[in-house]
């Protein structure tokens, strides 16, 4: 495995963990710490974002 297929890795993992947050957010907790999860989900995406644009200059 070299650099950019661990990162692809990770960009799938992070995405992946992200969804699953959101999801605990909307559908398991409706109170406050629903929006915790949800907000927790979408710093996943952002940590996802970075990892897929690093990916090629590293």
């Amino acid at each position: 495995m070299n650099k950019n297929t661990v990162l692809s890795w990770a960009t799938f993992i992070m995405i992946f963990v992200g969804l699953a947050l959101i999801a605990l957010g909307a559908f398991r907790y409706d109170d406050v710490a629903g929006w915790g999860f949800a907000s927790v989900g979408i710093g996943f995406f952002a940590i996802a974002w970075v990892f897929n644009a690093l990916k090629g200059r590293v």
